[in-house]
């Protein structure tokens, strides 16, 4: 009796227990299910919504690049692509191999394509190429039956429309590298298809040519394929970059230094700073960067001893010669150490000490002031003069002048140059200056190097009422000529050095006398340069091998010539430099005076300059 009742307590007992429990995990899932369903019903919703729906990034359009008159000088162009998606052929290498024997694709692009599909899903298509000709679209059309998993379809490509003419200027896109992702954490970069600014203009302006990325949402299945678009934001596209050059004037500048075998030219307004032309010649074709160049074409330009990817222009470093005795003048007209009027007596050589330092002028000038010294480029002129200033005050004229440091261009790679002083030789050299450095510093030879677009601004500076224009592609908001910083100099001694300029091509014993403008009533102003690159020994000065014709042509002189006009109201400034071109007077300034002559045609500044006919002389 006690025993039943005993187990009839235990079995309730153990009921209850299990019934509580019962009850408990009934309660556990019933809250958990309110949790789901009620508390974060919107939070799981958004979740499947994201598995049910993909997010991608649409490339936006990049922004053309255009000239001072809206003419494109980069733009995109419909271009066919040729993908494979994986999944649709049965032997992936065998259908690559096959398309490679109707159009150009390397081994090694062949290889990358065919890990990049192995890597990503199978239904995802993978690119191969993206500038196919209409002739290569139709090979591949009529082979398609042979070509399983092969598409074809249409994108945007960058093209350059004047191709070398404006390589250096432009630069070019090309395929996104890891620094670069890494760099920008940009999700835009990722995509196969994004190109990004490499080099110039579409490097420096990147930012403002790419554009807003646009969205599309796509359904997919459990698997990840797409089913259909549900919405699409196009984005927005890449602004529209108007620069300062004139492709006329350009495409003309371009035409008349490529008969040379390394040449560079750069035209400024001497107002407002907007370079108008800036040419390096040899140049290189851009569209072929945008997808990657190939190893072996890499190769071929970048060990190219012409060196056709440098933009000479502004990162071509030359002693300017004689056209850095302005520089040379100025301050020792600033300083007080001569005037004017000052004569020195030019032999064909100076001495000092156990040094012979010659004129380029053999049987010398004779005695001459400031004016005809430029004119007539003496050296012996400007050695005295150099010795009397002295270097640091040439150094510190120059570089107001824009010589010895970059000047903003906005493109990336700007060099410098060099101004030597005492204190650079000293920290950079550990050795004393000495006066002959000085000597030889004073007609723009020895440590001195210049950039020919520091030679452009240099004689805008000189010409322009001493104002401190700097040049620029996309116009800044300070380019207003009553902005530009002045530079406070003696008025007689300025005007004695471009009168100086102005007897060099007008005057009768002027060294660059036929390089006069073909224009009636309108006059260039000018100085020549021509720069040793190999020092002449007595012996060979004394065999006259100087002057040899025969020279081999890396040993010839650099040829330079700077310039501005009118004359009477200045407008335009140009420099020309002409590797190993020899003389200034005959390789440098007959190019830039027909530059200067087609910039005067073309007139960019839209300045009245007939009416400069008018105006008075200066000097």
């Amino acid at each position: 009796m006690y025993e039943e009742t005993d187990r009839h307590r235990m079995f309730t007992r153990r009921a209850l227990i299990l019934g509580a429990g019962q009850l408990g995990l009934f309660g556990v899932l019933l809250g958990r299910l309110w949790q789901l369903q009620v508390s974060d019903s919107e939070k799981y919703a958004s979740l499947a919504e994201d598995n049910r729906v993909n997010t991608k990034l649409i490339v936006p359009a990049r922004g053309r690049i255009l000239d001072r008159l809206g003419r494109p000088l980069a733009r995109n162009v419909p271009a066919y692509r040729v993908r494979v998606v994986r999944e649709r052929t049965p032997d992936l290498r065998a259908t690559l191999e096959a398309l490679a024997e109707l159009v150009p694709v390397s081994p090694r692009r062949l290889e990358e394509v065919e890990k990049q599909a192995r890597e990503l899903r199978a239904f995802v298509p993978v690119p191969i190429r993206d500038d196919l000709s209409w002739e290569e679209v139709a090979r591949i059309a009529v082979r398609a039956p042979e070509l399983p998993g092969i598409l074809l379809d249409q994108a945007l490509l960058r093209d350059y429309p004047h191709g070398p003419i404006l390589a250096h200027v432009l630069g070019y896109v090309g395929p996104v590298n890891e620094r670069e992702l890494e760099a920008e954490r940009d999700p835009l970069l990722a995509l196969p298809e994004f190109r990004i600014g490499k080099k110039g203009i579409e490097k420096r302006y990147d930012k403002r040519l790419r554009g807003r990325a646009g969205l599309s949402k796509v359904e997919v299945n459990a698997l990840g394929r797409e089913i259909r678009e549900l919405d699409r934001d196009e984005g927005d596209p890449g602004e529209d970059l108007r620069i300062s050059l004139d492709l006329d004037l350009q495409r003309f500048c371009f035409d008349r230094l490529a008969r040379e075998k390394a040449a560079a030219a750069t035209v400024i307004d001497v107002h407002t700073g907007a370079v108008l032309a800036s040419v390096s010649i040899p140049s290189f074709d851009p569209r072929p960067f945008t997808n990657g160049l190939t190893a072996a074409a890499w190769r071929k330009l970048s060990h190219d001893p012409l060196f056709p990817l440098v933009d000479k222009s502004i990162r071509g470093q030359y002693p300017p010669g004689s056209t850095f005795k302005m520089m040379t003048a100025l301050a020792a007209l600033e300083k007080g150490v001569i005037d004017p009027s000052h004569e020195v007596f030019c032999s064909g050589v100076f001495t000092l000490g156990d040094a012979r330092f010659h004129c380029w002028k053999t049987g010398g000038h004779g005695r001459l002031a400031l004016v005809q010294a430029i004119a007539q480029s003496c050296d012996i002129y400007f050695y005295d003069v150099a010795l009397r200033v002295g270097v640091d005050a040439i150094a510190a004229m120059a570089r107001r002048f824009g010589l010895g440091d970059r000047l903003g261009i906005d493109l990336p790679g700007e060099r410098p140059g060099l101004i030597p002083t005492r204190a650079w030789k000293r920290e950079r050299l550990g050795q004393p200056w000495q006066k002959g450095e000085t000597v030889v510093t004073g007609i723009g030879q020895g440590f001195v190097l210049t950039t020919p677009l520091q030679l452009a601004v240099m004689t805008a500076r000189l010409c322009n009422g001493l104002r401190m224009i700097r040049p620029w592609y996309v116009r800044p908001a300070d380019a207003e000529p009553a902005e530009w910083p002045r530079i406070e100099l003696p008025e007689d001694g300025l005007r004695a050095v471009l009168r100086g300029m102005y007897e060099v091509v007008n005057g009768a014993r002027g060294t660059a006398r036929r390089a006069k403008l073909p224009i009636p009533g309108i006059t260039l102003a000018g100085k020549t340069g021509t720069s040793q690159v190999k020092r002449i020994t007595r012996a060979e000065r004394a065999r006259g091998d100087h002057k040899r014709k025969d020279k081999p042509w890396r040993e010839r002189d650099h040829a330079l010539f700077v310039c501005y006009a009118p004359f009477e109201a200045p407008r335009y400034a140009v420099a020309v430099v002409v590797e190993h071109g020899g003389s200034g007077s005959k390789a440098a300034a007959p190019p830039a005076r027909d530059i200067m002559t087609r910039t005067l045609e073309i007139n960019p500044a839209g300045a009245d300059l007939l009416a400069a006919r008018d105006l008075p002389r200066k000097g």
